[in-house]
């Protein structure tokens, strides 16, 4: 779910540097939706590729399914970034990231306490 959170990181951010470009349209995942599709995902699943000169495809297309934005006033420009909606969605979300990686983190301290206890 680390991945998830800085995933979903990037895009709110990207939505707020886009905040004044005319006919941006901001974007978000599915937080259940994406952690369905990272529990039933294997790790290790690899690309098909059917040439050997193909590209590896990192970055081609986006991991999790993107959903726009509705807003609740409509912009002249055509923009749907909403900056209060936007910044609340990234302090939450970074709250989330920070409490995963606080999980995570306590989860391998518990590793290395059991890893030395073995000495």
């Amino acid at each position: 779910m680390l991945g998830v959170r800085a995933y979903r990181q990037q895009l709110l951010a990207s939505n707020i540097a886009n905040a004044d470009t005319p006919g941006y349209k901001a974007v978000d995942i599915d937080i259940e939706a994406a952690a369905q599709i990272v529990k039933g995902a294997s790790a290790s699943l690899p690309l098909a590729t059917t040439v050997a000169g193909h590209l590896s495809g990192s970055g081609l297309t986006p991991p999790f399914p993107l959903k726009y934005h509705v807003p609740y006033q409509a912009a002249a420009d055509g923009n749907t970034v909403e900056m209060d909606v936007e910044r609340q969605k990234f302090s939450e979300n970074s709250l989330m990231y920070q409490f995963s990686l606080d999980r995570v983190s306590g989860h391998f301290k518990h590793f290395i306490e059991l890893l030395q206890n073995l000495k």
